[in-house]
């Protein structure tokens, strides 16, 4: 098979303070091609980070730079290492181009169908490098210029996801790699916002720890701080089709998230002072 789009890789927005907030799931694109050759479900792009871009409509306000994919992760998945490795051994994962859905399901029509390493490296170059490419420039100059950077990764899932995880997911999963990628100090304080946001719940490092975005970009000791926010997607729109934003439901939580947004915000800052 060969892959081609039309698409830019990515949407992005420069901003004026050290917090670069990254969106990989966003995208809903997949060429017309390729689409073809999927099933009637996989072309709904079921496992989407739905209106996160909306739900994060305050980020231009906080002076964040903004990275948003325009493809579907059934193109290519941007969290994912560039070899595909699994960053949860042991574990049901999808990989980095995906050939099943989060219910199990096959996305293709058919084995033929699925992608060969030819065209996975085609998609590779088109859409992974050019989005990891901008996303490496975009720190690089937030730390020259700043003396510091956060990089907030965010995403979302269904509150039930059998294949992932037992019973119902807590609204608000931090991953910071165990404690790699960020300060443990501000990893702490942000999971305190999270357990002070009632109604919700809050865990850090619990089954989602960041994925390969947070592990390979927070460097804490380089002053690169790496946060992945995995929120449940019932605390803003319809888990099931046709996912619709809910503004009413949106509400509730999005001054917790501004709120961590704001800490990661006067962390940085504050350390890039100090250095």
């Amino acid at each position: 098979m060969n892959f081609q789009t039309t698409e830019p890789p990515f949407r992005f927005r420069q901003g004026t303070r050290p917090l670069l907030i990254s969106m990989p799931h966003v995208g809903t694109h997949v060429p017309p091609a390729l689409a073809a050759r999927l099933t009637d479900e996989g072309r709904r792009v079921p496992d989407t980070d739905w209106h996160l871009e909306r739900l994060y409509d305050f980020a231009d306000a906080l002076g964040a730079s903004v990275l948003v994919a325009t493809h579907s992760r059934f193109v290519i998945d941007l969290n994912r290492p560039p070899d595909g490795a699994s960053l949860y051994p042991g574990q049901s994962v999808t990989g980095l181009c995906p050939v099943d859905l989060f219910d199990d399901q096959p996305l293709y029509r058919d084995l033929a169908e699925q992608p060969d390493e030819a065209e996975i490296a085609q998609r590779r170059e088109a859409i992974w490098q050019p989005y990891h490419a901008q996303l490496a420039l975009e720190l690089a100059r937030i730390r020259s210029e700043h003396g510091a950077a956060a990089l907030w990764d965010a995403h979302s899932i269904r509150s039930v996801v059998p294949r992932f995880f037992e019973g119902t997911l807590p609204e608000l999963n931090l991953g910071t790699a165990n404690g790699a990628s960020c300060s443990p100090v501000l990893a702490e304080h942000l999971l305190a916002i999270g357990k002070q946001a009632a109604p919700y719940t809050a865990v850090l490092n619990g089954r989602f720890k960041g994925g390969h975005i947070t592990r390979q970009y927070g460097k804490p000791e380089q002053g690169i701080h790496a946060v992945q926010l995995e929120m449940t997607q019932c605390t803003y729109m319809q888990e099931h089709w046709p996912f619709d934003y809910l503004p009413e439901v949106a509400a509730g939580v999005q001054p917790h998230v501004r709120r961590m947004l704001e800490a990661v915000l006067a962390f940085v800052e504050a350390a890039a002072v100090k250095a």
